[in-house]
């Protein structure tokens, strides 16, 4: 009945409104602006008013991890193209956080663990299982791409600019700068990996090794 309504449901809050905001506050400020008392001002409510829908600052933190990997289509691998399937999964994690950079570190910090990004890893074990790995080598491919991925981001990603991958090679030019008589092979391979696309060749060479990696490990153990 309405009078039994929480205060959070009177202010049409629901969780996933709580963590909607969270992140769009944490995308726009920065995760030190992230605060019960500041997402419920920017929510109209009061502070504990959260509490209905994250039982904590911890959940809270969680909820946003959550935000982000659930903007990653669910990854569903197919016997036939579960390579090309991974690609676009790497992909298509690259993107989402890249268009979060100021969350990355709390990426980094907190494994996602809530009902729905679980869910999301036990459909991907299951389809990885139906393409031929073994369970425990399809956790680990799992473990592999994810962390490869937000590793990638880490290093590359910068808050101030919100370009997509394609942009962040800036790391090369104190290279550029070295003696070349001192230091002549660091020098000429950075002189020729400035006309090719920087990171994202990087990204792409690796990605690639580490799915024929995945291959090899699959036909030797099925």
């Amino acid at each position: 009945m309405p009078g039994n309504r929480t205060r959070g449901q009177r202010a049409g809050l629901t969780r996933q409104s709580v963590l909607e905001a969270a992140l769009a506050l944490a995308d726009r400020e920065g995760l030190k602006a992230l605060s019960m008392r500041r997402l419920g001002a920017e929510l109209g409510v009061e502070a504990m008013t959260l509490y209905h829908h994250v039982a904590s600052k911890d959940a809270l933190l969680d909820g946003v991890v959550e935000q982000v990997f659930a903007e990653v289509a669910p990854p569903r691998f197919q016997a036939a193209s579960w390579r090309a399937d991974l690609r676009d999964y790497a992909d298509a994690l690259l993107t989402a956080l890249l268009a979060h950079p100021h969350v990355v570190p709390l990426v980094v910090s907190r494994p996602a663990t809530t009902p729905r990004n679980l869910q999301a890893m036990e459909n991907a074990l299951a389809s990885l299982r139906t393409a031929g790995f073994p369970l425990d080598r399809a956790l680990d491919v799992l473990y592999a791409i994810s962390g490869f991925v937000v590793g990638h981001v880490a290093a590359e990603a910068d808050p101030a600019r919100r370009d997509d991958r394609r942009t962040a090679t800036d790391h090369l030019h104190p290279l550029l700068d070295l003696d070349p008589d001192e230091f002549p092979l660091l020098t000429a391979a950075a002189r020729t990996e400035r006309p090719r696309s920087g990171a994202d060749s990087r990204f792409d060479f690796a990605l690639e090794a580490m799915l024929a990696g995945f291959d090899a490990a699959r036909r030797t153990e099925s």
